[in-house]
């Protein structure tokens, strides 16, 4: 199955994805520019030591400080995590206890725990984690809250060691990317002109940086949309929920000539590249809309409702500027058709007088007519509408070992459930002796 959606993604008409494209849609390079039109949050840079902690295998939390202002009592103490019982200033040498007791690892990131703590007692006692371009939103299984809220430093700890998504921020961020220099198609299938990764994925370089977003109060999940950008020219718009709202059609007449508006003013000159993809969040009354991420043009990224073919494949304004031509007063016209995920792309039409001359006909067909982004929405009867009893990223919840297997049929679960009898067999034995 990997194979088969690799060979696919390498199929896509997608350009080189260059390492400078993603550095440009890490949060850190991109969140100065664009501070003003963020939620509030902070980023605090990671040092080496606290990069180890991330990476290693367990997962040990500092010990609760009495000191500190936060509720730490909705901490997840199952046994497979592990609170530090010692420290330096605490340990006492004639404790029979202390050559099995766990240290505390914040003793070798001291300013990065202190920092972590102030910054969410700073944002309200509650914050939402991320680093450089990754949250960890297939690890809320393991928080107590049951999403990415987090109220002290550990359970901001807890979130990132549980997270995939954040590994692959810390191990893999390079991969499938190419050299920086310019590639034809034809020579980017070139094995002399590709540069893969692989052959530079060096991450010393890379400055990671811890984000804490302060938690937005009343979230409404339904308002939150993921805009496609291509050669500076908004293509479409979709939903990020995956569940069928009656009244978001309705809106879809205020809704996409804000996020057009607030994308030819605010990012369609000023950042980097000419391809990404960012997702805006637009509260009640729909006065303002909030840039939430910013993502790199490639197949890492989820299109969502689309399909990266079709998006791939969508005709664009001839100029940028047809694009953005909107009404002042932010009637667009037209609600948006509600197409099922893997549809024909069909852009919508502005609703035009029946009675138009038959001049005006021949203009449009000429394409001398606005363009209008596609604003794709899940549809009553859509399969995405009924999908309630299976979790996004359930296949995170699992080690990936037990996934691998799994994919492999009833003959590779029996070979993974014979190895892993033979390693309890052989622990149990050495504990013993």
């Amino acid at each position: 199955m990997e194979d088969s959606t690799d060979l696919l993604t390498s199929r896509l008409p997608f350009p080189p994805v260059t390492r400078s494209h993603i550095l440009h849609c890490s949060y850190h390079h991109w969140h100065p520019k664009y501070r003003s039109i963020t939620p509030k949050a902070r980023l605090i840079p990671l040092s080496a030591p606290f990069l180890s902690y991330l990476r290693s295998d367990g997962i040990i939390l500092p010990p609760d400080s009495p000191s500190t202002d936060i509720d730490l009592s909705s901490t997840d103490t199952d046994s497979a995590i592990f609170f530090s019982t010692s420290s330096p200033n605490t340990s006492d040498p004639d404790d029979s206890d202390s050559d099995t007791s766990d240290p505390d690892p914040s003793t070798h990131w001291p300013e990065i725990h202190q920092k972590i703590t102030s910054t969410i007692i700073e944002l309200g006692g509650n914050v939402i984690p991320k680093l450089n371009w990754s949250a960890p939103k297939d690890a809320t299984w393991i928080n107590a809250t049951n999403s990415m809220e987090c109220r002290s430093a550990n359970d901001v700890y807890l979130l990132l060691k549980s997270s995939d998504f954040v590994t692959h921020d810390l191990e893999q961020v390079f991969d499938g990317c190419y050299s920086e220099s310019p590639l034809s198609p034809a020579a980017s299938n070139s094995k002399d002109n590709e540069k893969k990764a692989d052959d530079n994925n060096n991450d010393n370089n890379i400055p990671y940086h811890l984000i804490l977003r302060k938690t937005i109060p009343a979230l409404v999940p339904s308002l939150e949309f993921r805009c496609f950008i291509r050669h500076r020219s908004l293509l479409c718009i979709c939903q990020r929920d995956l569940n069928h709202y009656d009244f978001l059609p309705g809106l879809v007449p205020t809704l996409r000539p804000l996020i057009e508006r607030f994308f030819e003013q605010n990012l369609r000159m000023t950042f980097e590249d000419e391809s990404f993809v960012f997702d805006v969040y637009i509260p009640p009354p729909h006065q303002r809309v909030w840039l939430m991420d910013v993502n790199p043009w490639a197949p890492r990224t989820d299109p969502l409702l689309f399909s990266w073919l079709e998006v791939l494949e969508m005709l664009e304004p001839v100029s940028p500027s047809a694009a953005t031509t909107i009404p002042i007063d932010g009637n667009a016209g037209g609600v948006s058709r509600q197409d099922s995920h893997g549809g024909e792309a069909v852009l919508n039409e502005k609703n035009y007088d029946d009675n138009r001359s038959d001049d005006s006909a021949s203009d449009d067909e000429d394409g001398e007519e606005a363009f209008t982004p596609e604003f794709r929405l899940v549809g009553r009867d859509d399969p995405e509408a009924y999908a309630f009893n299976t979790p996004r990223y359930s296949a995170h919840k699992m080690p990936k070992d037990v996934v691998d297997a799994g994919g492999c049929g009833e003959a590779g679960l029996r070979e993974f459930m014979g190895r892993w009898r033979e390693v309890v067999r052989e622990q149990e034995s050495q504990d013993a002796e």
